[in-house]
Formats: structure tokens, C-alpha cells, sequence
């Protein structure tokens, strides 16, 4: 740091990593006019794509997830699809599959909907393990392979799997192994009271129950967003800054409260997510708020609790805040 301090480091930083600020900005603003509130879930959705993740979304019915996710991909021009998981599902229904034309005497591949910029896989965990297994590979690899042959994804495709953390019934619940493999968690939940008005006074306003969706906005270029992406790739981190971020991973293998603690692929997730909050405030090198923000959505759901923690009340999120409070800041 300079011998002015951080006020000095952030202003010189300010012109470095402005391309994200504004993303962020215009983002709230323009998914402002149609959702009420929910700018914890915007925020993390747009640092889901600036870091070339996918995000598990989890909240009750009715609280705007799929409004948003499909509102965010009319912001940034991007592709959108929607699947619906039902437990019937199959690998094809997802990927596509190969048909027999009569005309050309031969095989074709119809692209199925995972082949887009925004993939939105609504209740993933209704699809059986064989389809969600199918999807999850699609996330990792960026790629699908029917028949021998290899079909690339778009670079900016993105998945956010939602699921409804009350009805378990006729579900089937992701394995940890794939779990591992969301970038981030977002949680969602209830608007506040005025937010909530706000819900009611815009249905009231509208004349159709589409009116919201298809309010124009000011969308964003390819140009700007991938000068985002950039940004958070240029962050810098500082010897310092890798050992703290280390330190809270590491911590979580041998909290006492915890079964099974973050892997290294959490501890590369949480960097990124970290560099991608740096340039969320514009600043291009980390500090340790960083990491404490990308904490939680980042390694909530790669943790498992000891039984009789969660009898005693105990989630993710509080067990990773006294985690949080533990580990020294570094100098």
C-alpha cells in the first residue's frame, strides 16, 4: 500500500476496475424496475457469471427466483432456457439426441436446451441422479458428448439450478461430490414489508400477468461484460491474502462442528468469487472483507454438519461465521 493508506490505494484503483461497478450499477437499476428487493440475489447471480460459474439457487416458491434469473439474461443479451425437473426426466431431455432422418438417409443432433448462454434447471432436485449427473458433467466440462462426437458450450453458459428447501418428498437430493461442483449458494428469502408492497402495487399497475417480463430494459454489451470478466481476473492477491483464505478453508476440516470440511476446488472457488467482490467495489487487489463475503454463499453448501450439531440449530452459515471470527486477520 501506498503511504497515504487504502483511501489513496482505492482511489488509484478506481479507474483500473470500473467496468464491474458499472455492470453492478446498471444491473440493480435495471432489474430494479421489475423485481422488488432481491439485490443480495442479483448481486451473486452477476458475480456467478463474472467468475464462469453456475449457482444453486435455494428459496420457498413464489419469492422471484425464476424472474430474476430470466430478467438478468434480458439484461445481459444472453440466450435463456428452462427446463423443468420432473422425476421422469432423461439425459436427452437435457442434452439432445441423435434422429433418424428419412430424407438424408442418416443421423442428425438436435441440440437439446442445455445448449444456451442461461440455463435455468428449475427443482434439480426432482431430475433422477442419471439426468442431474448428465447436466453436472455439461457444467464442468462445458461440453456434451453423444455418439462419439464432441459438442463445445457457449463460453458464458450458465446454470442456475433452483430448489425448494421444504418439500422433500419425490425428490432426489444432489450427492456432495456434485454439490462440490456449484460455484456458489444462493439463498433466497422473503421481501420486506415495502418491497413487498412495491409486488403488489406493480401487479396492480399491470394490465397482464406477463407485463413485468416483458418491461424494456437497458441491456448491457458483450464488449462491457466481458471487460468485467477481465477485471476480476487481474486482481491481485498478495502473499498475505493467499495464506488468510487458506486459513478459513483449512479451518473448516477440523472445526469440531463439521463432518466434512471445504476441498481444495472450494478453496479455488472462493478466490475467484473473492477477486469477483473486489471488483463488485472497485478495487483491484483483495482484502480480507472480500473473502469474508464470499465466504458463505461460496462454501455453505460444501460443508456437512455432525448430526447432532443440526439437532441443536446449528446451520452452515452460522458455524462458518464463528469459523469467520476464529481465523486471525493477516498483517
Amino acid at each position: 500500500m501506498t503511504e497515504e493508506g487504502p483511501e489513496q490505494d482505492r482511489q488509484q484503483a478506481q479507474p483500473e476496475a470500473r467496468a464491474a461497478v458499472n455492470l453492478f450499477e446498471k444491473g440493480r437499476a435495471e432489474l430494479g424496475k421489475v423485481i422488488s428487493g432481491q439485490v443480495e440475489m442479483i448481486d451473486q447471480a452477476l458475480l456467478t457469471l463474472l467468475c464462469g460459474g453456475h449457482a444453486l439457487v435455494e428459496g420457498v416458491p413464489g419469492v422471484a427466483k425464476t424472474l430474476t434469473v430470466k430478467t438478468l439474461a434480458r439484461f445481459l443479451s444472453l440466450d435463456f432456457r428452462r427446463v423443468q425437473g420432473t422425476p421422469d426426466m432423461m439425459p436427452a431431455d437435457i442434452l439432445g439426441t441423435s434422429v433418424f432422418s428419412l430424407k438424408t438417409n442418416d443421423f442428425s443432433f438436435h441440440k437439446g436446451p442445455v445448449f444456451t448462454q442461461f440455463l435455468l434447471a428449475d427443482e434439480i432436485n426432482r431430475m433422477p441422479p442419471r439426468t442431474q449427473a448428465a447436466l453436472l458433467e455439461s457444467m464442468e466440462e462445458r461440453q456434451v458428448t453423444l455418439d462419439g462426437e464432441t459438442h463445445v458450450l457457449d463460453e458464458y453458459f450458465t446454470v442456475f439450478a433452483t430448489q425448494n428447501p421444504l418439500e422433500f418428498e419425490g425428490t432426489y437430493p444432489l450427492p456432495e461430490a456434485q454439490l462440490d461442483r456449484f460455484l456458489l449458494k444462493i439463498q433466497v428469502g422473503y421481501p420486506t414489508a415495502d418491497q413487498e408492497r412495491t409486488v403488489l402495487e406493480r401487479h396492480h399497475a399491470s394490465l397482464e400477468g406477463t407485463h413485468l417480463e416483458q418491461s424494456p430494459l437497458e441491456s448491457v454489451t458483450f464488449a462491457e461484460l466481458a471487460a468485467a470478466r477481465q477485471e476480476v481476473r487481474r486482481v491481485r492477491v498478495e502473499p498475505a491474502m493467499f495464506d488468510y483464505l487458506l486459513a478459513v478453508v483449512r479451518r473448516t476440516r477440523e472445526w469440531p462442528a463439521i463432518s466434512l470440511g471445504a476441498s481444495p476446488r472450494a478453496a479455488a472457488g472462493l478466490l475467484i468469487v473473492a477477486k469477483g467482490y473486489a471488483t463488485k467495489d472497485g478495487r483491484n487487489y483483495l482484502i480480507p472483507d472480500d473473502v469474508k463475503e464470499a465466504t458463505l454463499p461460496c462454501l455453505r453448501h460444501r460443508l456437512i454438519l455432525k448430526p447432532e450439531v443440526e439437532l441443536e440449530g446449528f446451520d452452515p452459515d452460522r458455524v462458518l461465521r464463528d469459523i469467520l471470527a476464529a481465523v486471525p486477520l493477516p498483517k
